[in-house]
């Protein structure tokens, strides 16, 4: 792409807060439940979590689309419960793209313009600017339907650069390319933003896409936030199972079990008393009783997770059951018992489906959970959600 810039337009950046926003449909489902965030001035946001959750709803919320059924929408201090959607000064790219048909490039980019009767020389001036900065310079006489599927996001991605907006709303904008593409557009949004210091909320599904673009990210599950962070406190840090199993890839490794010891020391046993693995006192939460034992679930990702060596202790004895070549890696899931668990493995990596293997965990990277409400467990802290940011 090229990369020219825009003409020095001035864009205006706007914070956006929610407070307690919900959204309850007339047939009961409650889509959005009390969510709050702020996202600053010139600031990227994600909004992450599996169909369903209430994330894409929130967008439209924000644009207006939808009417809240309680809480508060404020664009720049300003409440916009009741604004009309183009009173908003926002811009929102779809997955679906929506061009015209039967306009050329030049024509879908300066569409909304003409609509709000701006001068001819500052229109084109404006989708000059877009066109060079999106490589699209080229194309402006083409209609959609001789478009590449990255070509037509580009243009929908114009259409609402040229409109220099307060804030971008997107919507899952790259589902419908290859992941060649996907990973190209990635970056090129990325800097499109840095460079305009837009400010942005993006909607996806994919937690990678949200882990290399957003500053911050908001995981969303059944209408309610379940943590706000940046990628890394998310990673390292979730504040439940839910998030710790669905940011990272491959996902977080589970096995139900318990814990025995006390805040001095403590073992955890997997459910069925096949194996144990000892835990550092620093990784221990509050044991209650002296000797208790606490149902607990134990979450570890694949990076730690290491084939065993000769003389490695407290090693997990298991079988190979997938091997996944990616070249520069390998991912290897093992069965032991009832669990599957993936470890990493190096590029030689041979072994035959079957055969025995052992796995040794790293004790100080697991993740602790409650068995019943899956909140993270944390040394010297009773069950809650986790401290700093993101809780």
């Amino acid at each position: 792409m090229s990369a020219h810039r825009l003409p020095a337009y001035e864009y205006t950046v706007a914070q956006v807060a929610l407070t307690d926003l919900t959204k309850v449909f007339d047939d009961g489902t409650v889509a959005v439940d009390r969510v709050s965030f702020d996202v600053a001035d010139g600031e990227f946001v994600v909004l992450v979590g599996p169909s369903g959750c209430g994330k894409s709803t929130t967008l439209r919320l924000i644009a207006g689309l939808e009417e809240p059924s309680a809480g508060a929408i404020a664009i720049d201090g300003r409440v916009v419960n009741d604004v009309p959607p183009k009173e908003r000064d926002i811009a929102m790219v779809f997955q679906n793209y929506a061009l015209y048909p039967h306009l050329t490039v030049y024509e879908n980019l300066a569409f909304g313009l003409r609509m709000q009767r701006l001068p001819r020389r500052q229109i084109a001036d404006r989708v000059g600017g877009a066109a060079a900065l999106l490589g699209l310079e080229g194309l402006m006489e083409r209609r959609p339907k001789a478009l590449s599927g990255g070509e037509r996001q580009r243009v929908a991605l114009g259409r609402a650069l040229v409109r220099q907006p307060k804030v971008f709303l997107f919507d899952e904008p790259l589902s419908n390319l290859d992941a060649r593409l996907r990973v190209q557009m990635r970056a090129e949004l990325i800097r499109l933003q840095a460079e305009l210091a837009a400010t942005v909320i993006y909607v996806t599904h994919d937690q990678i896409e949200a882990m290399t673009m957003g500053s911050r990210i908001v995981v969303l599950q059944g209408g309610r936030v379940q943590q706000i962070g940046s990628p890394m406190t998310l990673y390292e840090n979730p504040a439940n199972r839910f998030v710790a199993g669905f940011i990272g890839s491959p996902a977080m490794n589970f096995v139900e079990g318990y814990l025995t010891g006390n805040d001095q020391g403590g073992v955890f046993v997997e459910q069925e008393e096949r194996w144990r693995l000892p835990l550092p006192p620093a990784l221990l939460p509050p044991s209650g009783e002296e000797g208790g034992r606490r149902g607990v679930t134990l979450g570890i990702r694949p990076e730690d997770v290491e084939l065993a060596t000769a003389g490695d202790v407290n090693v997990l004895e298991a079988r190979v059951e997938v091997v996944e070549p990616l070249g520069y890696d390998t991912l290897v899931t093992c069965r032991e018992g009832p669990w599957l668990l993936v470890a990493r493995a190096g590029p030689g990596f041979t072994r035959s489906l079957g055969s025995p293997v052992g796995l040794r965990l790293d004790p100080h990277r697991v993740r602790l959970f409650a068995s019943g409400s899956g909140e993270r467990l944390v040394a010297g802290r009773a069950p809650g959600p986790v401290p700093g940011e993101g809780s």
